[in-house]
C-alpha cells in the first residue's frame, strides 16, 4: 500500500485519513496538522522522510504564480528543504491543471458559470491557473489578493494589473513569515469579524466566490445563494456554508469518505502514481492521469 501524508501548518482538528483504490493501487492518505507550528512541521517532515510514497505540504504553498512569473516562498522552500528522500510537493502542479479544468467543466456542464457572471477570487497567485480561465471565459472577476492577503482594500480587476502588481510586491512578500499572509493553525477555525464587516460586500456583490477555502471562510459575511468553488472541505466546512447562505458547493478535488482533500495530497497522490520526480512532470502528464482517474469536481447543492 502506498502511503501519502499532508503535513499542514494548519488546525489538527481537520485531520483526516483514509484507504482508497486509485488504477489498481491502494493508498492510504492522511493529513496530519501542526496547528501553525513551524517547528512541529519540520520535525514532522523529517520524520516521515523515506518512510512515505509522497509528502504534501499544506497549509502554505511555496511557489506563487502571476503570469509566467513564479515567486517562491521562504518560509515553503524551508520545509520543501527539510526532505531529502521522499517526493514532496506543494500542489501548484494540480492549480495549473486540474483547478483550470474545473472552470471550464462548469461552463460546459452546468449554469454557475455564464458569462459575464460576477466572481470574488479571494486569492488569484496561489491559484493563477483557476484565475486564467475564469477570465478566459469572460467572467467579471475582482481579484482580492491585496484586501484579504496584504489587508489593501483595493479590488484588482484584470489578469494585466495582476501581473502588474505581484512583479512590483511579491518579491518582497515572501520573504514575510506565512502566517503574515496566510491563516494557519487556530486562526482556520475562526473569522476576522473586523474584516468580515469591512470587505464583506465584495462577497455579496459576486455570484460566485472562488480560492482556497481558508481564506474564503475567514473573511466571510452572510450570502444569499452564491456559488462556492474551492479546495478542501469537511463536514464541518459544509454545515458553515449552508449556515452563512451558500447555495453550491464546487470541491476542485474529489470527495473521499465525507470530505475532499487539498491539491497538495492529490498532487502527491498523482506522483506516486506517476513514478516521476516532481521537477520532470508536465502539465500534459498530468491531464492525461486526470483523465485515467476520472476526477470530476464535486457539486452540493446547498439551498
Amino acid at each position: 500500500m502506498k502511503r501519502v501524508v499532508s503535513v499542514s501548518l494548519g488546525s489538527s482538528r481537520r485531520d483526516h485519513r483514509v484507504e482508497v483504490e486509485l488504477l489498481g493501487e491502494k493508498f492510504e492518505i492522511s493529513r496530519r496538522g501542526t496547528d501553525g507550528d513551524f517547528d512541529k512541521a519540520l520535525a514532522l517532515l523529517k520524520e516521515l522522510d523515506g518512510r512515505v510514497d509522497a509528502i504534501g505540504l499544506g497549509g502554505i504553498d511555496v511557489f506563487l504564480y502571476a503570469g509566467k512569473k513564479r515567486y517562491a516562498v521562504e518560509d515553503g522552500l524551508k520545509l520543501m528543504a527539510a526532505v531529502k528522500k521522499t517526493p514532496v510537493v506543494d500542489g501548484s502542479g494540480l492549480k495549473n491543471t486540474l483547478e483550470r479544468e474545473t472552470v471550464y467543466y462548469l461552463r460546459e456542464h452546468t449554469d454557475l458559470l455564464p458569462p459575464g457572471v460576477k466572481v470574488l477570487m479571494v486569492s488569484a497567485v496561489d491559484r493563477f491557473g483557476m484565475a486564467e480561465a475564469l477570465n478566459e471565459l469572460g467572467c467579471e472577476v475582482t481579484f482580492g489578493d491585496l484586501i484579504f492577503s496584504a489587508g489593501i482594500p483595493y479590488p484588482i480587476r484584470t489578469i494585466g494589473e495582476l501581473e502588474e502588481i505581484a512583479a512590483r510586491i511579491l518579491p518582497e512578500m515572501v520573504k514575510l513569515p506565512f502566517h503574515m499572509l496566510y491563516p494557519t493553525g487556530k486562526k482556520q477555525d475562526s473569522q476576522d469579524e473586523e474584516k468580515v464587516q469591512k470587505y464583506g460586500h465584495y462577497y455579496q456583490e459576486a455570484r460566485v466566490i472562488a480560492g482556497d477555502y481558508h481564506l474564503v471562510r475567514r473573511y466571510m459575511p452572510g450570502l444569499t445563494g452564491q456559488t462556492i468553488v474551492t479546495n478542501t472541505t469537511t463536514a464541518a466546512d459544509v454545515d458553515f456554508l449552508r449556515e452563512k447562505g451558500a447555495g453550491c458547493l464546487v470541491t476542485t478535488t474529489p470527495e473521499f469518505q465525507g470530505r475532499s482533500f487539498g491539491t497538495n495530497v492529490m498532487e502527491g497522490v498523482m506522483v506516486a502514481l506517476l513514478h516521476k520526480p516532481w521537477a520532470e512532470i508536465t502539465p500534459g502528464e498530468y491531464l492525461d492521469l486526470l483523465k485515467r482517474l476520472n476526477f470530476k469536481p464535486r457539486i452540493l447543492p446547498l439551498a
